[in-house]
């Protein structure tokens, strides 16, 4: 990266750390299971509510617990179930026809984080009826309180339900932009073990690898405080002693109860930390080819950590140490390295790969650009990298048969296009 954009970019996360001791996060207040619900509502004097969901969820019947509470306390509900992964302004429009239909006053993310996502994304449209979601890009766009939003997270990982993002789809470009204002923090967070526990194998893994990733690239940037800091190093334990529980028995309901808190733990510690570049890749991704964001996070993890060096081996021995896998007098290399280790060996556990299939060549232009854009200044990163820099994690996660059928048409016009 240029040296005037370096100077740029490390100005800008100085003066937003200094300020993060003055603005209003919050933490959302956390309700043990979704039979607490319905008081939350009548205190909140809401009318009716609506939920917001995904096909899966709904066919599992996940929601009946909360539907029965909510019928049982004589407070009319409506389900939107079309969230997809990595919802789209096409979800976000339909379920705001719906609150506006039926005239709700609250509004349920239920889910993982992309039905939490949209059920944010709805209440800034609530919020700010005139002005659409492009428009509310980027930092401290809402500015408005949205209805009472509560968030229900049926995945240990994502952190959505103590965010203040929320990340959207164009629907028609396929661009991925990310909300971020104060208000999208939800204001109750259920954190309700039987909602995770018919949870497969595979989206448990991934999703606690997601939480992992969040808990790390806040603790290893610039911008960390005392809080963030032991939030990371909370959720970076509690996830090292009860993912492979969690995975191998999904009915452990301790492992599940302790995964939501370190998901928690996490998301608390990235919304006023942020994250990095791992992030900023995965987000391409998933805008781009639809990839779940949780698998892309634990896909590409070690592949940045590795490009830090020992610019981050200091805090990855904190880390190491924390997680039970290295001793406070192992040297910092040494411990750096067998975290980084730990993780890939937990990838090959859940059998997840090194690979993201989905990549084409002439698309990593384009992909790095996004890449750049949506996290420099922003993310306070321990090393700067352009777009150009970064395009070198796309090449990575491409394997060798990808590479060999790669076209070798110049690329130079996407470039020139960017």
């Amino acid at each position: 990266m240029q040296r005037i954009r370096k100077i740029y970019c490390r100005t800008f996360q100085t003066a937003f750390k200094i300020a993060l001791p003055f603005l209003p996060y919050r933490t959302p207040e956390i309700i043990g299971s979704v039979k607490g619900i319905p008081d939350i509502l009548k205190k909140k004097k809401c009318t009716s509510v609506l939920i917001i969901t995904d096909p899966v969820i709904r066919e599992l019947g996940l929601t009946k617990r909360l539907e029965k509470a909510l019928t049982d306390n004589s407070i009319p509900y409506f389900i939107y179930d079309k969230t997809v992964a990595n919802p789209t302004t096409a979800n976000v429009a339909e379920a705001l026809s719906i609150y506006h239909e039926h005239e709700c006053s609250a509004i349920i993310g239920f889910g993982g984080g992309s039905s939490m996502d949209c059920a944010k994304a709805v209440g800034a449209r609530v919020a700010k009826p005139k002005q659409s979601l492009a428009k509310m890009k980027g930092i401290l766009k809402v500015r408005k309180k949205l209805p009472p939003l509560i968030a229900i997270p049926t995945t240990a990982g994502t952190g959505s339900e103590t965010t203040l993002a929320a990340v959207i789809t164009d629907a028609e470009t396929r661009y991925k932009y990310a909300i971020n204002d104060f208000p999208l923090i939800p204001r109750y967070a259920v954190l309700d073990p039987k909602v995770t526990a018919s949870l497969p194998p595979s989206i448990t893994a991934a999703t606690g690898m997601d939480a992992l990733t969040h808990a790390v690239e806040a603790f290893i940037g610039n911008s960390t405080t005392y809080g963030t800091r032991k939030n990371a190093l909370m959720a970076v334990r509690l996830i090292f002693e009860n993912i492979d529980a969690a995975y191998h028995d999904g009915k452990n309901i301790t492992a599940r109860r302790n995964m939501l808190h370190a998901s928690f733990y996490a998301g608390c510690a990235f919304t006023k930390s942020y994250v990095g570049y791992v992030h900023a890749v995965a987000h391409s991704l998933g805008g781009e080819y639809n990839v779940p964001h949780g698998l892309a996070n634990a896909v590409i993890l070690p592949l940045v950590l590795e490009s830090y060096g020992e610019t981050i081996h200091q805090k990855l021995h904190k880390l190491a140490v924390a997680a039970g896998i290295s001793k406070p007098e192992t040297p910092s290399d040494e411990s750096a390295q067998a975290f980084i280790q730990a993780i890939k060996d937990m990838k090959q556990r859940f059998q997840i790969g090194d690979h993201i299939p989905e990549i084409k060549d002439v698309d990593i232009p384009k992909l790095a650009h996004y890449a750049d854009k949506e996290s420099n200044p922003l993310y306070p990163v321990p090393v700067l990298m352009d777009k150009k820099e970064l395009e070198q994690f796309y090449y990575q996660l491409m394997d060798s048969m990808q590479i060999d059928a790669a076209p070798t048409d110049d690329s130079s016009n996407v470039q020139e296009q960017l």
